[in-house]
């Protein structure tokens, strides 16, 4: 699953257009790598997106292409 879609299927970013503009300005991160919108999603693998001056990272844990609001966390596990 690309990275952008990820980001708002587990509502960590509401809009997928502000996911990938998030990518696109060097705040987010897959296992310590600036990633494009682009970069496919493995399970395991971790993501920082970085908000100001707060840093959220994450385990992903699920790649699901429809989730409902109430199961979007299953999707990854908070690491800081």
């Amino acid at each position: 699953m690309r990275l952008d879609k990820f980001l708002k299927n587990a509502r960590i970013i509401k809009r997928r257009p502000v996911a990938k503009e998030a990518c696109e300005k060097g705040r987010v991160f897959v296992n310590d790598r600036e990633s494009k919108p682009g970069t496919e999603l493995v399970i395991g693998d971790v993501v920082e997106v970085h908000f100001g001056n707060r840093i959220f990272k994450v385990r992903v844990t699920g790649l699901e292409e429809h989730v409902k609001k109430e199961e979007a966390e299953n999707l990854y596990e908070i690491i800081e």
